[in-house]
C-alpha cells in the first residue's frame, strides 16, 4: 500500500480552509484519482493550548505506485488549479510506503 500525504505547514499570514478542503477538494480528489481511502489530519492545539505545526494534512491511500500514478497525470491540472481556492500555502509531499506490524 502506498500512502500520499499532503501537508500545510502552519505559517503565519496563510490562510487555510479547512471546510471547503474536506467538502470540495478531497472529493475532487476521490473522483478523479480513486484511491482506496482518503483522510484528513485537521490540527488542533496541543495539551498546552498551542497550535498545531499544520493546518491539515491529507493522505490518500492507494493499493501500488501504479495506481496513484495511472490517474495523476490527467489529474495534476485540475487538483493543481483548485488549491488557490483553500489556501495559499505551497503543500509538503510526502510518497510513503505503508509497512504493518
Amino acid at each position: 500500500m502506498i500512502r500520499c500525504s499532503m501537508s500545510y505547514p502552519r505559517t503565519a499570514g496563510k490562510k487555510f480552509d479547512l471546510e471547503y478542503y474536506k467538502n470540495h477538494h478531497m472529493p475532487l480528489v476521490k473522483n478523479l484519482l480513486p484511491p482506496v481511502k482518503v483522510e484528513i489530519d485537521a490540527g488542533i492545539p496541543n495539551y498546552q493550548g498551542e497550535p498545531s505545526p499544520y493546518f491539515a494534512i491529507g493522505h490518500m491511500i492507494f493499493e501500488s505506485m501504479e495506481q496513484l500514478v495511472a490517474n495523476y497525470g490527467a489529474a495534476t491540472q485540475e487538483l493543481h488549479a483548485d488549491i488557490p481556492n483553500y489556501t495559499d500555502i505551497e503543500p509538503v509531499i510526502q510518497i510513503s510506503e505503508i509497512i504493518e506490524i
